[in-house]
């Protein structure tokens, strides 16, 4: 691969020059006759060229894409530090953007794969990650709902967070909703592990010691209601799932032998459930 900066022929030319390329100042009216120098990272393969080869190349090659994917319940924290490892960006410039650009610290871009062109500045990266996922919420919420209310929407998208985090499967996904609603209209406290994998505790096992220690509003195990905002990314299953609950009164459920979860109606048969599981 080969780094183009942008400017002038001439200074393109200076550049690679400097950077150990074969090149001279007499190079850019060659340069001229093949077109005008692309941006950024560019394939140039590994063979050797020769001088007109490269200049032809210089105008012609595709850009370097890097393909990076943010799975459906990652945080956005850890999907910044993979997007700087691979684009070999600067971490804290992708954070400062991305709360520039971001109405919440995570839920906000879409779970999908992406196909970046190296040499993109942190803010322009920033700008259309978020941009691109908001007008993919908009569209989604309208075609739902007719309208987009980003706070509505959100709520939905935090409760959608939670269940990305803690079903089992996409068949779980509106039982878990069930349960949140149900507690919530209780006035029950979620309790759920899902909430204290937000940010950088997106892979930590949720210990006593940690619900004990972490003092946040997103310890639903201490705070009643939902977390300030989403704890992930979500799927669309997850939405949907937030948006339209099972019909069931479930207020409890625990892992079950087969990784799937047990759910139950009242506190007394949860503590069976739980003596089952932990025979």
């Amino acid at each position: 691969m080969l780094f183009l900066p942008s400017g002038s022929q001439t200074a393109i030319i200076s550049y690679l020059h400097k950077n150990g390329i074969d090149l001279n100042l007499l190079d850019k009216y060659l340069l001229r006759f093949f077109g005008y120098p692309q941006q950024g990272w560019i394939e140039i393969g590994t063979t050797r060229l020769t001088k007109a080869d490269l200049l032809y190349k210089i105008t012609h090659a595709k850009a370097a894409i890097v393909k990076v994917t943010l799975v459906p319940g990652e945080t956005s924290e850890l999907f910044i530090s993979q997007l700087a490892k691979k684009l070999g960006l600067d971490k804290r410039k992708l954070f400062v953007a991305y709360k520039k650009y971001a109405p919440y610290m995570d839920g906000v871009i879409w779970p999908d794969t992406y196909y970046i062109p190296m040499g993109i500045s942190e803010e322009h990266l920033m700008n259309y990650l978020i941009s691109k996922s908001i007008e993919r919420h908009k569209r989604l919420a309208k075609k739902i709902f007719g309208v987009y209310n980003e706070t509505k929407w959100f709520r939905y998208v935090t409760i959608a967070s939670i269940i990305q985090k803690e079903a089992a499967n996409k068949d779980e996904m509106p039982i878990i909703s069930a349960v949140i609603y149900n507690r919530l209209r209780k006035h029950m406290r979620l309790q759920m592990d899902g909430t204290l994998n937000y940010g950088k505790y997106s892979h930590i096992k949720v210990t006593k010691r940690r619900i004990k220690s972490d003092k946040s509003h997103f310890n639903t195990y201490k705070y009643k209601g939902l977390p300030p905002t989403p704890v992930g990314s979500v799927s669309l299953y997850a939405l949907k799932a937030a948006i339209k609950p099972a019909n069931v009164n479930y207020l409890y459920f625990v892992k079950g032998k087969n990784g799937r979860h047990i759910f139950t109606k009242s506190y007394k048969s949860h503590l069976k459930a739980l003596k089952s599981v932990n025979k």
